[in-house]
C-alpha cells in the first residue's frame, strides 16, 4: 500500500530533513520540499522507519484527502471520501486538530467538528456504531490543515510529537526541542565521527539536549527506541506481518548501538541543570558517553583532546525572550543587560582558550558577530519555535580582543 506522507519540521530545516529521509529510506525516495516540511510517498515500512529513526521530523502524517473548499460543508464532503474503517475501529477514540494559514473560515473549531461528523457518520454506516472523542489521550489523531483555498486531511502516525524522545523528565525554564538540537548538528555536518565534527562541547547545556542528542548520534541510538507511536493502534499496522516487521526494525536498531568514537562534553553555570542533564542522559542511555561539569561558560577551559581531533562548540545560549544569561527568566532591563554583556565576554574567552575550534551558536540576534567581534563563516536561518534565529558558524583562531597580548593556544 503506497501512502502519501508529510513530515513537518522546524522552519529552515526542510533540506536537512529531505537528506535524512533519503538516507533512511534509500536514494530512490521521491518527494518534494515544501514550506515547513517535506512530502513523499512510502509504504507502511517507511512510516515505521521514519518514526523510529528520524531526528528532524516533528511528526509523520499520512495524507488521506485533499481538495478545495469554500465553506464547512465542503470539509464534511472531503472527509466523507476517506475510508475510515481502513484505519480504525468504532471501539477506538479519536481527536481532530485543526491548523490554518489565511483560512477564510470564521471558526476553526466548527471546521474540526465537521471533520468529526464526517468520520462518525462514515463509521456508523460501515460498522453500525460511531467512535468516541477523547481530546486528551486519543487512540487516533486526525489533523485538518487549511490554506486559503485548499483543505488537507491527515492521520497522525506518531502520536506525541517526535521531539518527545521518551527520556526527558528533568528540564529547565526554556528547554530546546530535541528535533531542533538535531537540526543544529545536521546543519553543522556533525555526525559523531572523527571525520565529521570530532569532539563536541556544549558549554551552556541546560538540561542536556544538544549533548544528549549528539551522544545518541555518536552511539548509533535511534531516537524513537524509548517510546511508542500512534501507528501501533492503526489498522494497517495491526496485523501479524506488520507487527513482526516493527519488532524486526526495533531489534535491528538496538543491534546498531555502539560505543562513541568521539568524546562529548557538557557544562552549565547552574549545578542544578547539570544534575538534570545527567539524569536525562542516564534515561537516554548515554550517561557514559558524556562528560558533564559545572562551571561558567565564560571561565571554563577547553577540554584536553588528542592532537589532530576536530573540535566543535555547539550551543543555544541564553537570550532575550527565552532566558536570561545566568539561568533565570529575564524580568528587567538590568537583567537583560547581563545577557547583552554575555556575548562579548564569551568571545574573549574563546579567543584565549579555544583556538582551532569551530563554534556554532543559535541566536535571534542578527548582529551577533559584530557584538562578539568575530567574523562568521556561515549564518543559517532556523526557527526556535516562534523565534526567528540564525545558526552562526565561527572558525576560532587563538588570539585576544583588541589591544591585548596573544597567549598560546590551549592544549
Amino acid at each position: 500500500m503506497r501512502l502519501q506522507l508529510f513530515l513537518p519540521c522546524a522552519g529552515g530545516v526542510e533540506a536537512w530533513l529531505a537528506e535524512e529521509a533519503m538516507s533512511l529510506l534509500g536514494p530512490d525516495t521521491h518527494g518534494t520540499i515544501e514550506r515547513g516540511g517535506i512530502a513523499l510517498s512510502g509504504d507502511a515500512r517507511a512510516v515505521m522507519v521514519l518514526n523510529l529513526e528520524s531526528r528532524l521530523a516533528q511528526r509523520v502524517l499520512v495524507r488521506l484527502a485533499r481538495g478545495p473548499y469554500r465553506q464547512e460543508d465542503d470539509l464534511y464532503a472531503l472527509a466523507r471520501q476517506v475510508r475510515w474503517p481502513d484505519w480504525m475501529s468504532p471501539a477506538q477514540t479519536f481527536k481532530v486538530d485543526v491548523t490554518a494559514q489565511r483560512s477564510p473560515l470564521r471558526s476553526l473549531n466548527f471546521a474540526g467538528l465537521r471533520i468529526k461528523d464526517a468520520l462518525c457518520d462514515a463509521m456508523r454506516e460501515a460498522a453500525g456504531q460511531r467512535p468516541s472523542v477523547d481530546t486528551r489521550h486519543p487512540d487516533v489523531r486526525v489533523m485538518l490543515h487549511l490554506t486559503e483555498q485548499d483543505a488537507t486531511v491527515y492521520i497522525d502516525t506518531s502520536g506525541e510529537p517526535l521531539f518527545k524522545r521518551g527520556w526527558r523528565e528533568d528540564k529547565g525554564d526554556a528547554p530546546l526541542k530535541e528535533t531542533l538540537a538535531a537540526a543544529m548538528l545536521a546543519a553543522a555536518g556533525w555526525r559523531g565521527t572523527p571525520q565529521a565534527g570530532g569532539a563536541l562541547l556544549d558549554p551552556c547545556c541546560g538540561s542536556g539536549t544538544i549533548a544528549i542528542e549528539a551522544a545518541q548520534i555518536a552511539c548509533g541510538i535511534a531516537p524513537g527506541l524509548k517510546r511508542r507511536f500512534a501507528f501501533e493502534h492503526l489498522a494497517p499496522f495491526a496485523g501479524p506481518p506488520a507487527r513482526a516487521q516493527w519488532q524486526a526494525l526495533r531489534q535491528a536498531a538496538r543491534s546498531r548501538i555502539h560505543p562513541p568514537a568521539v568524546p562529548v562534553f557538557a557544562s552549565d553555570v547552574a549545578f542544578r541543570m547539570v544534575d538534570f542533564a545527567r539524569r536525562n542522559a542516564q534515561r537516554a542511555g548515554v550517561a557514559d558517553a558524556i562528560e558533564f561539569h559545572g562551571g561558567d561558560a565564560l571561565e571554563r577551559p577547553a577540554p584536553r583532546l588528542s592532537e589532530g581531533l576536530a573540535r566543535t562548540l555547539m550551543l543555544n545560549p541564553p537570550y532575550g525572550e527565552r532566558i536570561e544569561a545566568r539561568g533565570s527568566v529575564a524580568r528587567s532591563a538590568e537583567q537583560t543587560g547581563l545577557a547583552d554583556d554575555f556575548y562579548p565576554r564569551l568571545a574573549a574567552h574563546w579567543k584565549r582558550h579555544f583556538g582551532g575550534w569551530t563554534a556554532w551558536v543559535l541566536s535571534p540576534e542578527m548582529k551577533l558577530p559584530s557584538r562578539m567581534r568575530l567574523k562568521e563563516a556561515r549564518r543559517i536561518p532556523m526557527w526556535n519555535g516562534p523565534i526567528e534565529c540564525r545558526l552562526f558558524r565561527f572558525d576560532l583562531v587563538s588570539g585576544s580582543m583588541r589591544g591585548e597580548a596573544q597567549p598560546p593556544a590551549a592544549r
